[in-house]
Formats: structure tokens, sequence, C-alpha cells
């Protein structure tokens, strides 16, 4: 079931401890309903049960779980009615892996590790970290548990939102016995996460069985912090995707766009997920910054993503006024933006494979991955970020980032949408075999040198940095790839897979050695020696539409930001792709999207222009909007274009049409600006 998701969504936790007297004691439903309307909220997310264990409704089948200070037990339902009086929806929410109440009361249902420690939080530190397994007896308390509710609220429950579905390591006596039946050798690392992973699939397609017997038409999410590739193969289960990413929490400012650029390829609605918090979850009595809170938002809708802003409840059950003075100042801009938003779909002609797809254990945000979405965003580029099992017909250039290794079948298809006019850029690893010890696909246009530097262990040093010694080349930018770079010697800190050009393919830069690796029988002063002037081996490569970097230009630039790895890319890119979507001459900070609204026959360009800053030790802040003027922004628009005009404010942009491109001058961008191009 596809499912449209409304734009303006809370998730309202509400772990409470059971140490806390009178909870919800001050709940007054209609003040709560009344408050959230006023904020321009049209859908929150309610507690059944806490990562304590609590539940905040009257169950019958589990009342020993109910608050034992729950003041009005039937919190949940007076909560759900008073939203649903004012049309707001109202998901529930459900925890799975953390549950300290049950942890404390069936420890056998606790996962192991493979040393037989329990996994989580030891048992004399605060916090309700252990991780239960959803392979004990455990799974058919929550399918009761999911019962009672579904029952109980009936047409009431407009949603389910399990949290903490983790695919988790666990030797647990189940899970032991569970990969003897399968065949799987428990004693291998491999093994036990492979298990681990069919049995969390099984377990969200199970439970979602179970909720669709009895309820047709609920959304139904199981969340762990990250949407990903390992989402695909049940994405069945799922009528929708939350991205849970609090910049300030953990997830820093590149894990969104990282995830929404994948996930948005799947197939469903999905929903971006910040919080109000000045750090993290729980982070009680604390404010985000308005305009870091405005950036996130806008940030999800010009990514093809509603909003929901985290929240705590305190307590006492009474809403924050302060709180939601401030979601209300967010969520009245978006809900003005909202029909700009609706049903869009990104306009790209780049895609970027996601190294998480070659990973033995999920990386959220990949190092490669950031670097190339940095380099993406900063030039206005408009891409996804896909699988080797994606159409690749879609777009116009594919991006191997570092780490993409090429089997068999991968690289046919690679073929296959080269030979159809496709271009692709790889870099570093991407393209040699699984195992990394010859080139696994020929277009590359490359060989491997026969003698590769090694280190005094007799180790490969590819992509190492600063270790016993210090591996640091040169790349020699020429002609048009150099464009805008003196053309010396450029220090690449990260070494490079020692290729050289076939015949047939281009040297567009060579790789300059140093005078000697630096240790302690020759070091010259206080790091890498200079160049030698000697080439050393083929920097970056081109054959035909495909091009190769030898070197990990994204991995370099996740790391320290060299604008020459980043000036070096866009060089070949623009030899691939001189006719991109959308082209600016703002700043590097600006970020700007295209989207479609085909029933509406309009584009909407999406601009953004705020500036995370390390202004602390531990987070990235934005607290400041710092205008942009006269932003000259060019569209490429194979249809007539009527108007051209800045949304919502119905102001219209003067525009012009040349070989292929809406032109138009954008007079001010003040934090952010959507631009309807209407044919």
């Amino acid at each position: 079931m596809t499912t449209q998701l409304r734009f303006r969504q809370v998730h309202l936790d509400f772990h409470t401890s059971p140490d806390i007297p009178a909870i919800g004691a001050d709940f007054h439903a209609e003040e709560f309903a009344a408050s959230l309307e006023q904020a321009r909220v049209d859908s929150i997310t309610c507690f059944a049960r806490c990562h304590h264990g609590m539940l905040y409704y009257d169950s019958q089948v589990n009342p020993e779980r109910i608050h034992p200070d729950l003041s009005n037990k039937n919190l949940l339902k007076e909560q759900i009615e008073a939203c649903h009086k004012r049309n707001i929806r109202v998901p529930i929410y459900i925890t799975v892996q953390w549950d300290h109440f049950t942890a404390e009361q069936y420890p056998e249902w606790v996962g192991l590790d493979e040393k037989g420690h329990t996994i989580g939080t030891p048992v004399y530190e605060a916090g309700f970290y252990r991780h239960l397994c959803v392979n004990t007896p455990y799974r058919e308390f929550l399918k009761q548990h999911t019962i009672e509710i579904l029952e109980m609220f009936g047409d009431e429950v407009d949603g389910l939102f399990y949290d903490i579905v983790k695919t988790v390591d666990c030797s647990c006596k189940y899970c032991r016995d569970g990969m003897e039946k399968a065949g799987y050798d428990p004693t291998q690392a491999a093994d036990r996460l492979s298990f681990a992973t069919e049995m969390m699939d099984d377990f969200k397609r199970e439970m979602s069985a179970l909720i669709r017997e009895r309820n047709k038409n609920c959304t139904i999410f199981y969340n762990k912090g990250h949407i990903g590739i390992a989402d695909k193969a049940t994405a069945g289960a799922f009528s929708h995707f939350e991205l849970e990413s609090l910049p300030s929490g953990g997830w820093g400012y590149m894990h969104f766009p990282l995830a929404v650029r994948y996930a948005r390829t799947l197939g469903l609605d999905n929903l971006g997920m910040t919080g109000k918090f000045h750090t993290s979850w729980g982070d009680f009595h604390s404010f985000k910054n308005q305009a870091a809170l405005e950036f996130e938002c806008f940030n999800m809708l010009s990514l093809n993503a509603k909003c929901s802003i985290g929240d705590q409840l305190d307590p006492n059950g009474r809403i924050s006024a302060p709180v939601y003075e401030l979601i209300g100042a967010v969520y009245s801009q978006v809900e003005r933006k909202e029909p700009w938003c609706e049903y869009a779909t990104a306009v790209t002609d780049i895609a970027v494979l996601t190294p998480e797809e070659f990973s033995v254990k999920e990386l959220r945000m990949p190092p490669a991955a950031m670097g190339v979405t940095r380099m993406l965003q900063e030039s206005g580029h408009q891409f996804d970020i896909i699988d080797s099992g994606s159409d690749f017909s879609r777009y116009k250039v594919l991006i191997m980032p570092d780490n993409i290794p090429v089997s068999a079948q991968f690289g046919s298809k690679l073929d296959d949408y080269v030979i159809g006019g496709g271009a692709v850029i790889a870099s570093f690893e991407s393209g040699l075999n699984v195992q990394g010890s010859e080139i696994g696909w020929s277009k590359l246009g490359v060989k491997l040198k026969e003698q590769q530097t090694r280190d005094e262990d007799g180790n490969l040093v590819r992509g190492k940095r600063y270790a016993k010694n210090d591996y640091v080349d040169y790349i020699l930018p020429q002609g048009d790839v150099g464009a805008g770079l003196p053309q010396t010697e450029h220090a690449m800190y990260l070494k490079g897979v020692e290729v050289e050009a076939l015949q047939g393919s281009e040297l567009l830069s060579p790789v300059i050695q140093s005078y000697f690796n630096r240790s302690y029988k020759h070091f010259c002063s206080h790091r890498q020696s200079p160049s030698s002037g000697e080439v050393e081996y083929a920097g970056i490569v081109k054959n035909g539409n495909v091009i190769y970097f030898a070197h990990p230009i994204f991995n370099q630039y996740q790391q320290n930001a060299p604008r020459w790895c980043k000036q070096l890319f866009l060089n070949t890119l623009n030899m691939l792709l001189p006719e991109p979507v959308l082209k600016h001459n703002g700043p590097s900070t600006i970020l700007a999207t295209v989207n479609e609204q085909s029933a509406q026959d309009r584009w909407v360009v999406h601009l953004l222009h705020y500036i995370p800053e390390r202004r602390s030790a531990d987070i990235d802040i934005i607290e400041d909007v710092i205008p942009v003027y006269d932003v000259r922004v060019s569209v490429r628009t194979a249809d007539k274009v009527k108007a051209v005009t800045c949304v919502p404010e119905q102001q219209p942009l003067s525009f012009t049409f040349a070989d292929g491109y809406t032109e138009f001058v954008l007079p001010k961008l003040n934090g952010h600006q959507m631009i309807s191009i209407q044919y």
C-alpha cells in the first residue's frame, strides 16, 4: 500500500520513569489538541508503551505494565479522541527491542553477544538499552500486545510505529538453535549476521501480516534510526519510511540527504524526522534555534519528504507552550509551502551507487558517500543514491564512489548502460573485483601496475595515510581536467590504486611520486616529502564515457575537503554532463533541488541557504540566516515555459529561454525560496 503522509507531524516521546509520580496529572485533552492545532500540527505519534516498559492505556492483557502512577489510565485514548476531533492523525508508538521492565522480568529474552554477555546497558549503569531478542518468546508477547491495541482502539488506529527494530548479532539460546536448524555456524560472525538479518526481516513481515488481518489502512513503520539498502528487501512490510535524523543528536547534517536520496527511490512516501531539542532525545527544557529547525524542515520538503519534529511530553502531561510556539513558527511556513510539494518527485540526471550495499555491516554514513554527496550538493547537481539492482537507464551519469566492487554480472549491467549512452565516473577500488585484487570492469581503461607499493609487512598501502610511513603522492592537473587549478602538483593524502592507462585510453592527469615515503630512515620536514617530479602511475584516465580516478577522492573530501579534489571531479563531470538539470552562480553553501509536479505541469526549484557552523565541541549550530542576493539560476527545460514565480508569495520573475535552458535571477534568497516553473 502506497501511503501519502501528512506534512506536519510531531513525534511525541513519552519514555517516563516509574519513579516519577502523578503521570499525566496535568493532561487536559482539549488543551493538548488545541495547542497542536494552533501550532499547525496535523499528525502526532503518541505512546502505547515506552522504553521503560510502561503502558499508557488501560491494558486488560498486561495490567501490571501500566505506569504505576498513571493518573489517567486512558491517556492514549484521550489523546487520540481529542486529536481526531480536530482532524489530527495519531499513529501509536510501540517500543520493541528496548524495554527495561521486560528485560528485568524476562532476562532469558535479552540478547547475548558471542561471549555470552548481555547486549546493551550493563546492569549497574543507567539506561534501558538492554537489547531484547524477538527470536525469543518475546515475539509472541509483542503480537498479543499489538492485537490488544488494534482491538481496543479499532478504527481509531491511524498507524503503528515500532521503534528500535535493529539487526543485531545475537547468540542467545533461541538464536543459536535457530542458526543450527537453518544450517548456519553460530561461531562465525558472518553467519550470525546473516541469520539475524533473515530473522528480523521475518519479524517485520509477520507483524505486518498480523496487522493487515485486523486493519487494512493504518500506516506501519519499523524504526532503527536509518533507512538504507538493508530495508529494500522488506519494503513491502512498510507503508512508508520515517527517516530519524536529528542533526544535533548523533546523525549530523549529512545523514538525512544521504538516507532520503536513497529511500525516495524505493516507491514509498517518506517522512524526515528531526527534533526540537538542542541536542538529542530526552533533552528536556531545551530548544533548537528556529533557523535550524526551519532549515531541517525546508530541506525535507526540498528532498521530497514530509516533516516530523521530535518532542517529549512532560511527565505531568502538560504540553509545553514555548515548544509549540517554536514548532508553530516553522509549521505555519511549511503549511503555506505544501501546495508546491504535494506528490512532487525529484528531477535528477546523476545516480550515486551506495557503498552501503557492499559492506558486511550496515553503514549509516559511508565516508565515500558523504564525500560525493557534499561535492554534488555544493555544485548544485541533481542526483539520487541507488543500488546495483536499480534502473540505471533513468540517469545520464553513474558515480561509483571509492568502494564499489564489480562482479561479472554487475559488470555486464554496467556494459549495457555505457553502450546505451550512459557515462560513469569511478574512483579508487570501484571497478575492481570483489577481492580487490584485479580490475573487475574492463571499461575503466586501466590495468594494475605489476609492482604496487607495499609497507614493510608486505601489505598494499592504497588508501592509507600517516601510518608507519607517509604514502602521500601528488596529482598533476592538465588541460580541461585541471580547469580552475594551477597546473602543478597537488597533494593526495590517501594513496591511490597504482594503475596504467591501457592503449586507447586517455591519460588526463598523472600521479607524481614524492622523493621517498616518510619513515624513521628518511623524512623531510613535518609531513610528506615533496614532489620528485617523476611520474609514478596514472591518476585520472578517460576511456570513452568512463572516467577513472585512482585515488579515493570522495573519502578524502569527507576527511579534510581539499578543494582540488572537488574541482577535478566536477571538471570530469562537466566533460560527461555538459548540460546538467540546474546551474547557478551562487556560493557553494546554497543547496538547490528540482522537483516535478506532473499533475500541475510544473517544476519547482528549491534554493536553501543556511550554514551549519561548528560553534561547539559536540555539534553543528545554525543560528543566523544569511541572505544571498541576485542568484542567477538556469534550469534545463524541454517544454515551453509560461511563467516563473516565487511561491508561495506569487511574485513573478522575468526569465529568458535559450539553448534549452530557462534562466532567471532571484533578487534575494533569505533562507528558503521555492520557484515555480510553469509549463
